[in-house]
């Protein structure tokens, strides 16, 4: 027995020694690919906003170093311009945060028709950005026959021509209303993670409501706040859809954001060299925007921690 079984042990074959792939290597393909279709990109609108490009011209294209950079920010339009992309954003990003947080605890209790609602809400989430705009311009929005001049008219005053008189205000409303529940789901999704005994220890103690908010809920929300801040920085700074959809950048430049220049410049004059200036700038706000508002949403939570 003890021969067989060591016959047997000699001869089990031995472990196969193929090819071993480290994590690294498992991971370089999709890298690539992610170099090739982001970073490839940028770096040749980098390039490019060095140069004074136009298509109409391809052959002449002198190297004009920081001109480019230097005409988009003397330009008191150009300013302007910056102006409004911040706005737009840090206006739609406000008020998402408010009516999600809002919306947020509505939909924490338990009612019923609280599937439905949910379901309901975040329909709007997913309409397609030029729809967005053509339902709020031509069924909201328009002076003679929108809802809210209908609305205005029982209350016996005169229709009014939304986008022409407050353009700004209009487009932050139906951005708002498209990205309001992204911010509702991720922040539900942070408040059905805290634990109910440490709501039920805090009304023991005999905190307030506001107490309860602000010692327990807002900071248990500060990842979900980050998240919220950061997704929605990113989006609401490349804003381009609603606008062209309801406003086209007017009247004037009252609604024209860095997304919507870099289309009119590259799209319609050909302007390649102050678009893909107009581009950098844009990445570049965003990323400092995104480092600015998390690293204060940082500091407020660990002071509140504190």
């Amino acid at each position: 027995m003890t021969t067989a079984a060591a016959s047997t042990t000699a001869s089990s074959p031995k472990p196969r020694r193929g090819l071993r792939l480290s994590p690294a290597a498992l991971i370089w393909p999709a890298m690539l690919y992610l170099i090739l279709t982001t970073q490839v990109p940028f770096f040749m609108t980098v390039y490019y906003s060095f140069f004074r490009y136009n298509l109409v011209i391809p052959g002449d294209r002198p190297f004009i170093g920081l001109a480019n950079y230097a005409n988009l920010l003397s330009d008191p339009q150009n300013l302007r311009i910056l102006g409004n992309t911040v706005v737009l954003a840090g206006g739609t990003l406000i008020l998402t945060l408010l009516i999600g947080g809002a919306l947020a605890f509505l939909l924490n209790r338990n009612f019923p028709g609280r599937a439905l609602l949910r379901t309901l809400m975040i329909s709007s989430f997913l309409v397609m950005p030029v729809v967005t705009a053509v339902v709020w311009k031509n069924m909201l929005l328009n002076p003679v026959f929108g809802f809210f001049s209908w609305v205005v008219t029982q209350f016996g005053g005169q229709p009014v021509d939304w986008l022409a008189q407050f353009p700004m205000a209009s487009v932050i409303a139906m951005v708002t209303w498209e990205w309001t529940p992204f911010a509702m789901l991720i922040l539900l999704t942070g408040l059905q993670s805290l634990p109910d005994d440490q709501l039920e220890a805090a009304r023991l103690d005999g905190a307030s409501p506001l107490q309860e908010f602000r010692h327990i809920v807002l900071p248990h929300w500060t990842q979900a706040i980050q998240v919220v801040v950061l997704m929605e920085t990113i989006a609401l700074l490349q804003v381009y859809g609603e606008i062209y959809g309801s406003t086209s950048g007017g009247p004037g430049v009252a609604t024209t954001n860095l997304p919507y220049f870099i289309y009119q410049k590259a799209f319609a004059e050909y302007n390649i060299g102050l678009a893909s200036a107009a581009g950098v700038i844009t990445v570049v706000l965003t990323n400092l925007l995104a480092v600015f508002l998390l690293r204060a949403i940082s500091r407020t939570s660990s002071s509140q921690g504190g």
